[in-house]
């Protein structure tokens, strides 16, 4: 009785927060798109991450103004205030980013191109780091309040590993791995990194810090030599910030716009919000010619064709995935499909499944690959279709490999007292038991795998490289490059941003350079009607969910994604990088 009343006030409240959330999306389907007010001064006020997808959207006032914008978003926001006249100004407003440096420079570029068009960007920082700072670097003029201070002091990778922990619980790791730097599950079977993890790490180090100390000294009008000494005498305090000329002047944010105001040379001027911009009538919609903008983002898994596409555990599930690349394939109104990258890898054979399927969208639209913070392994993979490739300089994309790996809990079972046994039919029926070791038979028969995995992966990049297997092997060996590392030895054909891949496009697509474009997002904008009345949200299946991304979530904040249990639950062979950096 108890559980039959739970769930009937469960129903009403559903059922009351769906005809709120309706009447407000009515509200909003009748509502006309709102006019720019003349003399606006944009502000950009971005905290957390920018994701590549859009978030579930709640039709409610106050969870619209939380919702975190997209890089394709932002890059609609920033062109077409570039060329309003409506817009006079941008007031940038960076806080706790979470976002990759790829995004960043994206913003940056963006950020760039509007001060080109002889409007001002001002930025007001608040307790700021080296992501913000990085990107207030690309404005005219930088003010922070008079107690506040630059938390910059360069960048550093922490290394963890477990494998000390791991023996005393009785627990061990076994791996495979096709390439030499293809390193993934260290952490778990060694207890200090290889030097080839040192090599390629430093040599990240050496290519982010490259970037950004040329970033403000070209923004800051500095030496670069002048940077890195301030920044190695970091954290900054505020008066000595404004003494080695990293910002313009130690304001409050009222203050800051008053000499925004008498830049721009009027009294008075409206602040609009960039979510409210992206929802005004400067974006009507007038533009006629379609660009599909297909999103990968996450861990690449394998999934069925009807599976959900908006699972709450996220990445890129193949079959959904493949069923929007069909969807931009089969659309009459698209006229050419960017395919943005955003993914660390996962799954072997889905990758080549979702592989497959953009080859086939490669043959009916023009397509240009477009690389975000990170296109590596299985996400470098399924951008082999032949198709022109661009990075940003600090996309992390490469990691030409394969790893396998399992866990060998029989040391964990002895010291617990329990006691198994095993009936077989068939030789290697236990090569991937988790209670005992493997034999040495049963890695070699792994191995063959592997090998033969890692030959597929040389293939399809040699293929879509146009290159010789023999000229790509020596960047694989599940190596990871930095972007323009990458353009240099040739994984990826150009530098740059959205802009660079949407005139490769025009070019491909043979559309005038002057024509607008409307770029379509593939998946679509999520609702909250997709999460209430999705089929597959029974309780039993909400609750597995909720059970799964728990511990996703809780494995993200400890470092150890490559024990996903939606990867080793299937015994897959796995395309990832040998590392998951986070640079600080």
């Amino acid at each position: 009785m108890k559980k039959f009343l739970l769930g009937l006030l469960s129903g009403f409240v559903l059922a009351a927060m769906a005809v709120v959330i309706l009447a407000f999306a009515l509200m909003r389907v009748g509502d006309r798109r709102a006019p720019v007010p003349d003399a606006s001064i944009l502000t950009l006020r971005l905290e957390g991450s920018i994701p590549e997808q859009a978030p579930i959207t709640i039709p409610l006032p106050w969870f619209e103004s939380q919702a975190h914008s997209t890089v394709a978003d932002l890059w609609a926001i920033l062109h077409e205030a570039s060329r309003d006249s409506h817009v006079r100004a941008i007031l940038l407003e960076p806080r706790g980013l979470q976002a990759g440096w790829a995004k960043l420079d994206e913003l940056r570029r963006g950020l760039e191109r509007f001060r080109k068009s002889g409007k001002p960007v001002y930025a007001y920082l608040s307790n700021p780091g080296t992501r913000e700072y990085y990107l207030a670097a690309a404005a005219d003029k930088i003010y922070f309040s008079p107690e506040d201070y630059l938390d910059v002091k360069g960048l550093r990778v922490e290394l963890s590993y477990y494998k000390r922990t791991l023996d005393k619980l009785g627990v061990e790791f076994e791996v495979e791995h096709a390439g030499a730097y293809k390193d993934a599950l260290d952490s778990y079977v060694r207890t200090s990194a290889t030097p080839e993890t040192r090599q390629v790490i430093g040599s990240m180090l050496d290519q982010l810090f490259g970037s950004l100390i040329q970033a403000v000294a070209a923004g800051r009008k500095l030496d670069a030599t002048r940077v890195k000494q301030l920044i190695d005498d970091g954290p900054i305090v505020n008066r000595a910030a404004l003494g080695g000329k990293l910002i313009d002047g130690l304001l409050y944010q009222d203050q800051v716009m008053d000499e925004l105001k008498k830049q721009i040379k009027l009294p008075t001027a409206a602040k609009l919000n960039h979510r409210d911009y992206l929802a005004s009538s400067a974006f009507g919609g007038d533009a006629k010619t379609k660009i599909a903008l297909v999103v990968g983002e996450g861990a690449i898994t394998r999934a069925d064709a009807d599976a959900e596409p908006f699972s709450e555990e996220g990445g890129i599930r193949s079959g959904p995935f493949m069923r929007l690349v069909k969807q931009a394939r089969e659309d009459a109104s698209v006229k050419g499909v960017v395919l943005r990258v955003n993914s660390p890898g996962g799954d072997a054979i889905a990758s080549d499944e979702i592989l497959h399927e953009v080859r086939l969208l490669a043959k009916a639209k023009p397509l240009v690959i477009s690389m975000s913070d990170v296109a590596a392994s299985g996400g470098y993979y399924m951008a082999m279709t032949g198709d022109p490739v661009v990075a940003y300089p600090n996309t992390i994309t490469g990691s030409i490999g394969v790893i396998f790996g399992k866990v060998n809990v029989k040391g964990l079972y002895e010291k617990l007292g329990i006691d198994t046994e095993i009936l077989k039919r068939g030789k290697n029926a236990d090569i991937d038991t988790a209670i005992r070791p493997m034999t040495a038979a049963g890695r070699a028969k792994l191995k063959e795998g592997i090998d033969s995995t890692y030959k597929a992966f040389l293939d399809r990049v040699a293929e879509g490289r146009k290159r010789k297997v023999s000229e790509i092997e020596p960047l694989a060996q599940g190596r990871v490059w930095m972007g323009e590392q990458a353009k240099g030895n040739g994984l990826v054909d150009q530098l740059g941003g959205l802009d660079l891949v949407l005139d490769l496009l025009r070019q491909k697509a043979k559309l005038s350079p002057t024509e607008r474009i409307q770029l379509v997002p593939y998946p679509r904008k999520r609702t909250l009607f997709d999460q209430l009345f999705n089929s597959a949200d029974s309780p039993n299946a909400a609750a597995a969910v909720s059970t799964r991304r728990m511990i996703r979530q809780g494995l993200r904040q400890l470092g150890l994604e490559a024990l996903d249990p939606e990867h080793w639950s299937r015994g897959a062979m796995l395309m990832l990088p040998p590392f998951t950096v986070r640079f600080e």
